[in-house]
């Protein structure tokens, strides 16, 4: 490893999901404010989709654009996870496979920081519990598993996105099993002091309602964008947040449910709340004063958003590790998890 005072020249290369992206560029800025160089590497619609890089970080944070190569079955402009349904990301990951070439750097000046491991090999590996999709090889020859297993086993070190409070006996025993550190970085929540401009139209309109409603009244709604609702999910959510009486703002995304239908329904509908179709800004209304609790699908970035300014969560957990984060939540005591299904 390089000694203390030594400068680095460190290559960030996130998985296409703003899940990842976006707790990857907080790092990314922590690290620089060391004094280390960085290179944030994605393709060229997620670079220009990411916040502004702090003016004082400019000179050591270089973003690198790299086209997604072509595959078969994925739309031309899908460069992430948002921009496609659920069933082709498989698709998307066998063009993050095909970045593994131009990516290559035969320099020992660099340091990688990776959440997925690009390789065509093949491996099964035995259902410890986990959804079978994660085991299962798909159109990019590669289980989901042993993407995390060979990241984990090539890396020096992970550092983990959590903190000991939430997570020290998870961490410990990480490394009891890897024996190599795991080193908790924060829950890197986004910086509201550069990533959402503060003249910004949406903005003013959503403070503008929020200002109307008492202090802790507001149910905040929001499932992400990779979240796909079924039309009896959507309808009987629909008719909780009704029921339950309160103001409502729900961020409906047109990913969230196919039918239109129910969409304008809700809209014409909402009485009392207000539905937005666009992109919010998600930090500044969970820390608004007149939101008192948040329903959400257990993404892990909402729920760090919501854990730094302190909002209560009502959790409705979908797929993936949302179901282990509501859990977790719950044992913490910050939140209420309503689901039927189990881990």
């Amino acid at each position: 490893m390089a000694e203390q005072n030594e400068k680095l020249h460190i290559v960030v290369f996130p998985w296409l999901a703003f899940g990842h992206m976006g707790p990857f560029f907080e790092l990314a800025k922590l690290i620089a404010q060391k004094g280390h160089k960085i290179s944030f590497v994605s393709t060229p619609r997620n670079i220009h989709r990411l916040p502004k890089v702090p003016e004082n970080l400019q000179p050591l944070v270089d973003l690198i654009e790299l086209p997604l190569p072509r595959v078969d079955k994925l739309p031309e402009n899908a460069e992430a996870t948002v921009d496609i349904p659920h069933h082709l990301i498989p698709h998307l990951k066998q063009a993050f496979d095909g970045l593994e070439q131009p990516l290559t750097i035969a320099s020992a000046l660099y340091y990688f920081l990776l959440d997925h491991y690009t390789s065509k090999a093949r491996v099964s590996a035995q259902n410890k519990g986990f959804p079978d999709e994660h085991y299962e090889t798909n159109e990019s020859g590669v289980s989901d598993v042993f993407r995390v297993l060979e990241t984990t086993n090539s890396a020096q070190a992970s550092a983990i996105r959590t903190c000991m409070e939430i997570e020290a006996a998870s961490l410990k025993l990480l490394e009891s099993i890897y024996s190599k550190p795991m080193i908790p970085v924060g829950l890197l929540p986004p910086s509201l002091e550069f990533s959402e401009d503060s003249n910004d139209e949406n903005w003013d309109t959503i403070l503008k309602w929020l200002d109307k409603q008492e202090k802790g009244s507001v149910v905040y709604v929001a499932f992400g964008s990779e979240v796909r609702l079924s039309d009896e999910d959507f309808t009987e959510i629909t008719k909780g947040i009704e029921m339950s009486g309160f103001p409502f703002f729900w961020v409906l995304k047109k990913q969230n449910t196919s039918n239109v239908e129910l969409q304008d329904l809700v809209v014409n509908n909402s009485g009392t709340g207000l539905v937005w179709r666009t992109w919010a800004p998600q930090m500044r209304i969970l820390a608004h004063k007149s939101v008192g609790g948040f329903l959400t699908h257990c993404g892990w970035s909402s729920v760090n958003e919501s854990l730094l300014v302190g909002c209560p969560l009502v959790m409705l957990p979908f797929q993936n590790d949302q179901f282990i984060v509501a859990k977790l939540m719950e044992e913490k005591r910050v939140g209420t998890r309503n689901c039927t299904k189990s881990i």
